[in-house]
């Protein structure tokens, strides 16, 4: 038995634009009041403007107005249990503590789960920026 996130995860890769690496991936991401939003990646020919599932999600719910996030889980459409990659842990970690759980699909019903800080554990925050400004500030250079 999958649980509910895992499924809606699974639900959004057949939305997958993924014609060149045809590697599909899907995500869901549950909002702290309960609302669930769904992406899928979206490849581009030059691949650096592909879009990744996760931040699909992300986008979706913070234009609905959500900024707090409670659990994510990801799938691909080989259930190897990918994770997010650095680049969506860091926009997670935006609008998620480091404890957010990152439920990832193995298949056959099996997830493994990490915790954001787990995936990403010196993440880039507010307190990383104001620390360097006023290092920088007292004459201390660059960070």
């Amino acid at each position: 038995m999958t649980d509910e996130l895992v499924d809606r995860a699974r639900g959004a890769l057949g939305a997958a634009y993924v014609p060149y690496s045809e590697y599909s991936v899907g995500a869901a991401l549950r909002t702290a009041d309960g609302s669930v939003y769904t992406g899928c990646n979206i490849e581009n020919a030059n691949y650096s403007n592909s879009l990744h599932a996760e931040e699909v999600a992300v986008a979706a719910a913070v234009a609905e107005g959500h900024q707090s996030f409670d659990r994510i889980a990801v799938s691909s459409g080989a259930r190897d249990g990918v994770t997010p990659c650095g680049m969506c842990r860091q926009t997670l970690a935006e609008f998620a503590d480091a404890d957010l759980p990152v439920v990832c699909d193995e298949g056959d019903g099996g997830t493994t789960t990490y915790t954001l800080g787990e995936l990403l554990p010196d993440t880039i925050s507010t307190d990383t920026l104001s620390a360097a400004a006023d290092a920088r500030d007292a004459g201390g250079g660059e960070p």
